[in-house]
């Protein structure tokens, strides 16, 4: 059994992790409810009423990986861009002054287009105006993460897609991307490089939900005992509409999510979970109280989508190359969102519904001398 096997099937699962399967079992109306307001309780008291906003930033859609569910896909022919710095500082300036500071910057992999001196551009950038910034790019080394952490990136968010390995094989035929051992190991290197905050999560559609969920809570068990001094955020989300049409092969229902959302707070009492806008508003609405920590808000997933950035530099890229095109509009996006409201609104929401909407609870001067 290799190393990612072990960590994901252990011979001798720890208390958590045998609890968290027996609350994935089916489980009753009337039981699921009792973890629902125990689920509520164990939240309120590790968290407050605080919830944290963020909003992703897409900087590229460029991507040389061919993922089968993603918009962002090296095969599909869509309309592409990389953002300049300035048009960067345009998007992190828009979301600033709807309210938000913390930003996920996000981007394909690529490295014609996002190399890692870019990257520490952007962050570097945007380092006075946004306090809290996390990536979403192609892992990397130890060392190349190090300087983005210098530069003022203090978290790191990587999804291993699919912890079926056979499954993962099938959905990525090509590119770095296709090493499923490189990708799991993701969070413990950045852990190393110095990164205080990490986000892992399963993207839900590709496999039984009930395995995957196992699997995903398998790794954080793992990695919350590897890496002691981060801090842990974990997402459940669902597969999307995007370019390429991918369908999804196996469901994951509402009921059902909610039971996860449920089990992952009551056996992880002290790991943020993350709610994007991929999921319908009122299943968001429903979700608040029962484990929700974090949650995106007004978001857009392409290059620009917040201001138009980018819209005169569109272009196709086929077999690494940049081809010119006559298409206009705006850079396609890796996936639809399914929560179209605005942050004012969602903020609006959690004030009526008890909670803090909070825009920054971090800030690099903590850490001065």
């Amino acid at each position: 059994m290799s190393y990612a096997d072990e960590i994901i099937f252990p011979k001798q699962p720890s208390a958590a992790l045998r609890r968290f399967a027996a609350l994935l079992e089916p489980k009753s109306d009337a039981e699921l409810e009792a973890m629902a307001q125990e689920s509520a309780l164990v939240t309120r008291r590790n968290f407050g009423r605080a919830m944290r906003l963020f909003a992703p930033l897409y900087l590229s859609n460029e991507c040389i990986n061919n993922c089968a569910y993603c918009g962002f896909s090296r095969d599909n022919p869509i309309l592409r861009v990389t953002l300049e710095i300035a048009s960067v500082m345009k998007e992190a300036r828009h979301l600033a002054k709807e309210g938000f500071r913390n930003v996920l910057l996000v981007a394909g992999e690529h490295p014609k287009f996002v190399s890692n001196g870019y990257l520490e551009a952007c962050i570097r950038a945007l380092v006075p105006e946004i306090p809290t910034i996390a990536l979403e790019v192609a892992p990397m080394e130890v060392a190349d993460y190090e300087p983005l952490v210098r530069a003022g990136a203090e978290g790191l968010v990587v999804y291993q897609e699919t912890y079926d390995r056979a499954t993962y094989a099938e959905m990525h035929t090509m590119g770095p991307k296709r090493d499923f051992d490189w990708r799991l190991a993701c969070p413990e290197r950045a852990y190393d490089a110095g990164f205080r905050r990490i986000g892992i999560g399963a993207l839900f559609g590709l496999t039984p939900w009930r395995a995957e969920a196992l699997a995903l809570a398998a790794h954080l068990d793992h990695l919350m005992r590897r890496c002691w001094k981060a801090q842990f955020t974990v997402a459940l989300p669902r597969l999307r509409p995007c370019a390429g049409k991918f369908a999804p092969r196996h469901e994951l229902p509402d009921r059902e999510m909610v039971q996860t959302v449920c089990a992952l707070r009551l056996c992880f009492p002290h790991v943020g979970i993350v709610l994007s806008t991929r999921e319908p508003a009122a299943l968001r609405d429903a979700l608040l109280p029962l484990g929700i920590t974090m949650m995106s808000a007004g978001s857009h997933t392409e290059p620009g989508g917040y201001t138009g950035e980018g819209k005169d530099d569109l272009h196709l890229t086929v077999r690494g190359r940049r081809v010119e095109t006559e298409q206009s509009g705006q850079a396609t996006e890796q996936f639809q969102i399914a929560d179209m409201r605005s942050p004012a609104a969602i903020a609006q929401l959690l004030q009526k519904s008890g909670f803090e909407p909070v825009w920054k609870d971090w800030d690099h001067a903590i850490l001065a001398p």
